[in-house]
């Protein structure tokens, strides 16, 4: 994710300014433009992924539908779509977790088409931090979890928490869900290990998750880490 990209999750969005005068005064309007054709986009618009650079855009709803159609795999704009699933048992294991160097209880891990593999990353303080995925540990995890397997390239991503229990619970989201966590761990993060502010505002993060997304069954037999 670029700095433009995340940028738009900890500042206000864009704004048309041109109506009024300094002789008529008016009160401002915040009206999100979409970034490809620069009318107003809505106030529940919707994002493009630019493949190659990550950033998110925000886009209108005739752009966005431009993009929902990816039939050759090489458009450069990505339409992000607005499914969320949940996986509240994901089988995963800590020794796994460590492999992956994840050093906190969350990372979220999606197929790069630029690069042409799965990559990984955490919230932190200074943003999305990138960890060196083991790709031989990642094709196992999911091997052991085929019901989350079915994430779109670029535009969705499987978000992993750590539970209390030590046990994981995976989230399927558009991948501009990810980057709102990011934004909402560099707000609130205090000191070392966050603070309670941190903590209570990643709690209600993946409680809304939870009852945004739609429970998926396990499709896999018997029991295993995690």
């Amino acid at each position: 994710m670029t700095a433009t990209g995340l940028r738009r999750f900890r500042e206000p969005p864009r704004t048309d300014r041109s109506a009024g005068s300094p002789t008529t005064p008016t009160t401002p309007t915040s009206t999100t433009l979409c970034e490809l054709c620069a009318t107003p986009a809505g106030e529940e618009h919707g994002h493009l992924v630019n493949v190659e650079s990550r950033a998110l855009l925000c886009a209108c709803r005739a752009c966005y539908l431009l993009f929902t159609r990816d039939t050759d795999g090489r458009a450069r704009y990505r339409a992000v779509p607005r499914r969320y699933l949940h996986a509240p048992r994901f089988l995963l294991s800590a020794a796994d977790w460590d492999e992956m160097q994840i050093p906190v209880r969350t990372a979220f891990f999606f197929h790069n088409s630029a690069m042409d593999r799965t990559v990984a990353f955490y919230p932190s303080p200074a943003g999305a931090t990138e960890s060196l995925l083991p790709l031989e540990t990642w094709r196992r995890v999911l091997a052991n979890n085929p019901e989350m397997a079915d994430v779109r390239p670029d535009a969705e991503a499987l978000l992993v928490d750590r539970r209390p229990d030590g046990g994981f619970a995976c989230h399927l989201v558009p991948i501009d869900t990810c980057y709102a966590l990011v934004g909402l761990v560099r707000m609130h993060w205090k000191g070392f290990d966050g603070g309670e502010a941190a903590r209570e505002a990643i709690d209600g993060f993946f409680a809304d998750l939870r009852g945004r997304g739609r429970t998926v069954p396990p499709l896999r037999g018997g029991e295993g880490g995690g």
